[in-house]
C-alpha cells in the first residue's frame, strides 16, 4: 500500500514539475518587440510605507537619480499605521506624502486607497509600485516606458536583491527570485504568454485600474492581481532591464511568518478565483487562466511531494529485512546527484547575475533547507483560511551606489 501511495505521489509531482520544465523552454528564445508609439509616459511612483524610517530615504534618493525626465514622474509615499518618523524622512527626501486615512490591514488595501485617491489626476499615465525597502536602478523608468510604448498595460520588472550576502537565508531568497525571473517570467514572456507579478517593481497603466477597478481580497495582492489580469484578458509583460533591488529577510522566524502569509494568500486566491478562472479559461480560451491555477496549486503539490520520502521511510521500517545494500547505494546516489545538480544550477544563477560565489556559498549549499522548511508551513496553510498581515522589519540602510 505504501509503495502504491509513493508511486502516486511521484507521478503527481513529476507531471507538475514537467509542466514548469516545458514552460521554461522560453529562456532559449529571443522575443523581438516593436515600439508602437514614441511617448514619455507620466508615472506616479507609489510606495506603501509602515514604519520604514530606516530605509525610505535611500529608495527615494535612487528614484531621484532616474535617467528619465523629472517632469514626467512624481513620487508618492503612502504612510499607514506608522509609529516612527517615516513621514518626516519621506518629506525630507523629496517625496509627496499621502497619509492613509482609512483603516487598512494589507498592502493591497493601501494600494486600493491610493488608486482611488489619485483617480481624478488626469496627467497620470501609469502607476509604479515599490516596497519601501527597495532600491531602484537608474534606468528603471526608462525601460518601463519602453514596455508601455510597446502596447502593454502591465509590466513586471526584474527583482534583484540588495542584501544577497547577509547570510544563507537572504541568499536563498535571492536565488528563489532569480529562478522566478528567468524560468517563470522571462520564459513566459518570450513564449508570448503572460508573466507573473511578484510583489514589487511593476507598472500598471492607470486606465486599466480605472476601467476594471482594484479591490484585492487576499493578503497576496500581487498574485491575486495576476488572476484579475487573466480573467480580463490582460497580458503581463516582463522587462528584465527594469531592475529593483529588494531587501530580503535574513532571520529564520520572520522568514517563516512571511512565507506563511504568502502560502495562506495563495490558497485564498485558489479558493476565491478557481471557478471564475475556469469559466474564463474555457469560455475565452485563455491559457493564462489555467496557468495561474497551476501556480496556485504549488502549495498543495509541495505538501504532496514531501509525502513521498515519508512513505519511503515508513516502507524501510516495515520491510527492513528485505532491503539490500544495492538499494541503499542507489537511493543515496540518486539523492546525491540531485543535490549536486541543484548546487551547480544555483551557482550558475548567482554567477549569471554577477553575484559572488564565494560570499554566497551558504545559500548555494542550503537552499534545499530553505525549500524544505516551507513544507510544514504549507501543510498548516492548507487548513488556515485567514492571516493577519504583519510587517517585516527593514533596516539594511544601503545606498543604490553600494549594490
Amino acid at each position: 500500500m505504501l509503495k502504491i501511495l509513493t508511486y502516486i505521489v511521484m507521478v503527481i509531482t513529476s507531471f507538475y514539475l514537467l509542466y514548469f520544465v516545458i514552460m521554461a523552454i522560453g529562456i532559449f528564445k529571443k522575443k523581438k518587440e516593436k515600439v508602437l508609439v514614441d511617448k514619455k509616459n507620466n508615472f506616479a511612483v507609489i510606495i506603501a510605507a509602515r514604519n520604514e524610517e530606516a530605509v525610505i530615504a535611500n529608495l527615494i534618493k535612487s528614484l531621484k537619480k532616474q535617467n528619465y525626465p523629472k517632469e514626467h514622474y512624481e513620487i508618492y509615499v503612502i504612510v499607514n499605521n506608522c509609529t516612527d518618523n517615516t513621514e518626516e524622512e519621506a518629506r525630507k527626501a523629496g517625496a509627496k506624502v499621502i497619509v492613509c486615512t482609512e483603516k487598512v490591514k494589507s498592502k493591497g488595501e493601501v494600494l486600493k486607497f491610493t488608486f482611488n485617491k489619485l483617480k481624478k489626476e488626469k496627467d497620470i499615465d501609469a502607476y509604479v509600485i515599490f516596497d519601501a525597502d527597495n532600491l531602484v536602478h537608474r534606468d528603471f523608468l526608462s525601460k518601463m516606458n519602453d514596455s508601455l510604448n510597446m502596447g502593454y498595460s502591465v509590466v513586471q520588472g526584474f527583482r534583484d536583491t540588495k542584501n544577497v550576502s547577509d547570510n544563507w537565508l537572504s541568499c536563498s531568497y535571492a536565488i528563489m527570485y532569480y529562478i522566478q525571473n528567468l524560468f517563470l517570467n522571462k520564459s513566459r514572456y518570450n513564449l508570448g504568454k503572460s508573466s507573473f507579478i511578484n510583489g514589487t517593481g511593476f507598472v500598471i497603466k492607470k486606465e486599466l485600474i480605472d476601467k476594471n477597478g482594484y479591490d484585492p481580497k487576499t493578503v497576496t495582492e500581487d498574485i491575486e492581481f495576476v488572476a484579475m489580469c487573466a480573467i480580463n484578458g490582460e497580458k503581463i509583460a516582463f522587462n528584465d532591464e527594469a531592475i529593483t533591488y529588494d531587501e530580503q529577510v535574513n532571520k529564520f522566524i520572520p522568514s517563516l511568518k512571511q512565507r506563511k502569509r504568502w502560502s495562506i494568500g495563495t490558497m485564498e486566491c485558489l479558493r476565491g478565483y478557481f471557478t471564475e478562472l475556469i469559466k474564463a479559461g474555457f469560455k475565452n480560451r485563455r491559457f493564462e487562466c489555467f496557468d495561474i491555477i497551476i501556480f496556485y496549486l504549488s502549495i498543495v503539490v509541495h505538501v504532496i511531494g514531501n509525502l513521498a520520502p515519508i512513505f519511503a521511510i515508513l516502507g524501510l521500517f516495515i520491510n527492513f529485512k528485505s532491503l539490500t545494500i544495492g538499494y541503499f547505494i542507489s537511493t543515496l546516489a540518486i539523492s546525491l546527484c540531485s543535490y549536486v545538480i541543484g548546487v551547480v544550477l544555483r551557482a550558475f544563477l548567482l554567477k549569471k547575475y554577477n553575484k559572488s560565489i564565494k560570499d554566497n556559498i551558504g545559500g548555494i549549499l542550503f537552499f534545499d533547507l530553505f525549500i524544505l522548511s516551507w513544507a510544514p508551513v504549507n501543510f498548516v496553510c492548507l487548513f488556515l483560511k485567514k492571516c493577519n498581515w504583519e510587517s517585516i522589519k527593514h533596516d539594511r540602510n544601503i545606498d543604490i551606489e553600494e549594490v
